[in-house]
């Protein structure tokens, strides 16, 4: 009888367990939502798209319940892509959100008169994205204003995309601030998003260029690091990124981003 009541009690807790799981899945899948939207302008128009954000989307995005993080420029660009985050509570209030948005006289009007010489916009990339578990939170702390921020890419070889969260939760999230990288955000795509079972994105800043150089290069030679990497090869069967599948670019935050 008692060996029966432990397992009973042992598939209580079992199933208890993978219900509190199943629980933490749905939750993380529901919300919050963080969206990357990539605006590609037309010739000579990013300085009217970003006027339109400045005196009326951001306003208008706010009032019908979404959460403008941050807006950036890439640097170097010849001028024209807009990089910025949003939040939502979910991908129902996303939607829900975005239809108020685009339904109000507002937002019309704004739209017309900015494109009276020509349309701003040829194109819109979106990615659905929500927090990894060792993330910070997103917006975090302010920052001091003039850093340098770098959104990063990883293509994970078939299989070890946990592995590579493994070796920035347990190793590189800590090694990067040792060496004087901040960690802003790291994101997993949603399930239902192209490449998510093998893509991670996170957001990092630097005071300048020159510190991101000798923080890079501190960051590579540390025995730490060194051999974090070796462990995570050999549990990955070898490198855990693709030929190729490293990808960064430097981000500037426009003068109305939340996040500078």
């Amino acid at each position: 009888m008692f060996q029966f009541r432990n397992a009973a009690l042992l598939c209580g807790l079992t199933a208890l367990l993978a219900f509190a799981g199943s629980v933490h899945a749905e939750q993380k899948a529901d919300g919050p939502v963080y969206e990357m939207r990539i605006y590609h302008t037309n010739d000579g128009k990013l300085d009217d798209l970003l006027a339109r954000f400045r005196d009326h989307t951001c306003e208008l995005f706010t009032k019908h319940g979404m959460t403008n993080v941050a807006y950036f420029v890439p640097e170097g660009e010849d001028n024209k892509r807009l990089v910025y985050f949003m939040k939502y509570p979910s991908r129902d209030a996303r939607a829900a959100s975005w239809k108020g948005f685009l339904n109000d006289p507002k937002w019309k009007a704004a739209y017309k008169a900015s494109i009276e010489n020509g349309k701003l916009i040829h194109k819109i990339d979106s990615t659905f994205l929500t927090l990894t578990d060792y993330s910070p939170e997103f917006p975090g702390k302010r920052l001091t204003p003039g850093r340098l921020f770098e959104l990063r890419t990883y293509t994970a070889t078939p299989g070890n995309l946990k592995h590579l969260h493994s070796r920035f939760r347990d190793h590189t999230f800590k090694l990067f601030e040792k060496h004087g990288i901040k960690n802003i955000a790291y994101f997993d795509l949603m399930p239902d998003q192209k490449k998510a079972d093998n893509t991670l994105i996170y957001l990092i800043s630097h005071k300048n260029k020159e510190a991101r150089k000798k923080s890079f290069g501190d960051f590579s030679k540390d025995p730490a690091w060194q051999n974090a990497r070796k462990q995570s090869e050999i549990a990955g069967g070898g490198s855990l990124t693709t030929k190729g599948g490293v990808r960064h670019e430097f981000l500037i935050p426009t003068d109305f981003s939340p996040l500078k």
